[in-house]
């Protein structure tokens, strides 16, 4: 006799993370726009991160380090390891930025995306997703 079982629980796939990335690459000399939305499920970093670094363009490259606001995100690891690579998890008390996160590649750039809080609507998380990959941030 063979008894079924759930699968455990796990991170979102990348098909399944909400995200939305700009069409157009930032410009050399401009100030910092947004490069894309991400809409989590949640505030557990742990367990969101994973699914939006796996949900990423091929040509960000590998992200080594991540920006995250404190006080949005109020327990977040210094380091975690994602898809066998170390990721650096850095934050930041600055006002100016609380919906955002920076995220680094080595060699590659910086990206931020506005962070569409997890509580948030449906139709207007989809909204301000789309506005912010349309719009310069």
């Amino acid at each position: 006799m063979t008894s079924a079982s759930s699968p455990p629980p796990s991170a979102p796939a990348p098909s399944e993370v909400r995200l939305r990335i700009a069409d157009q690459p930032r410009r050399g000399g401009t100030a910092r726009r947004i490069d894309g939305a991400w809409w989590p499920r949640s505030y557990d970093l742990a367990a969101e991160l994973p699914g939006l670094l796996g949900g990423l363009p091929d040509a960000w490259g590998r992200i080594g380090s991540v920006l995250v606001n404190g006080d949005t995100w109020p327990a977040c690891p210094e380091r975690m390891v994602v898809a066998g690579q170390e990721v650096h998890v850095g934050r930041t008390d600055s006002p100016t930025a609380p919906h955002t996160v920076c995220l680094i590649a080595p060699g590659r750039g910086r990206w931020d995306l506005l962070v569409v809080p997890p509580a948030t609507e449906e139709a207007e998380a989809r909204r301000l997703m789309d506005r912010a990959v349309t719009q310069d941030g």
